[in-house]
């Protein structure tokens, strides 16, 4: 099998084990655990539908980024062989996570379900930990000063406006 064919079957298959079950079937068994909330104003809704739009084309231009810039995929098993910088990572460095959770909250807005709201927010501060904890102390061994200089300049989880230029 080709290496490209490789990264791409390994980002679909991330894709099916970490977004699908988060932003997907995650919270569809979430929310028939609880009542539908109802009632809740259409604007709200139509801000829920546009932050899932959002969140999905980042996702998609996020996990693309593996293959085409890292020449790997988002699984540890088959890891980025080169840092990625561009795109959504100009912004900010864990765009994955955070395009997730605007998924998790346009769907909380969108299907009027306030539990996924809380789900995001627990959601957040999972992958916080992981990546300040497990994640990003691997990339600094793997990538040193260019990951130092990277994550010194583009912030965690609040994106910079500004788009980071190595």
């Amino acid at each position: 099998m080709s290496a490209t064919r490789r990264t791409l079957l390994g980002t679909g298959l991330f894709v099916l084990a970490g977004p699908v079950l988060e932003a997907g079937v995650g919270p569809f068994l979430v929310t028939r655990l609880v009542n539908p909330a109802g009632g809740w104003p259409d604007a709200l809704r139509i801000v829920g539908i546009v932050l899932i739009a959002l969140g999905l084309a980042a996702l998609v231009a996020v996990l693309w980024r593996f293959p085409a810039e890292g020449h790997g995929t988002p699984s540890p098993t088959l890891p980025a062989r080169h840092l990625i910088v561009g795109g959504a990572y100009r912004h900010v460095r864990h765009p994955m996570y955070v395009a997730t959770a605007t998924i998790l909250a346009g769907e909380a807005l969108a299907f009027a379900q306030p539990v996924l709201l809380a789900c995001a927010a627990v959601y957040l501060a999972a992958l916080a930990a992981l990546s300040r904890l497990r994640e990003e102390p691997l990339l600094h061994e793997r990538f040193g000063a260019e990951y130092a200089a990277y994550r010194a300049a583009v912030p965690g989880w609040w994106p910079r406006l500004r788009p980071y230029r190595p």
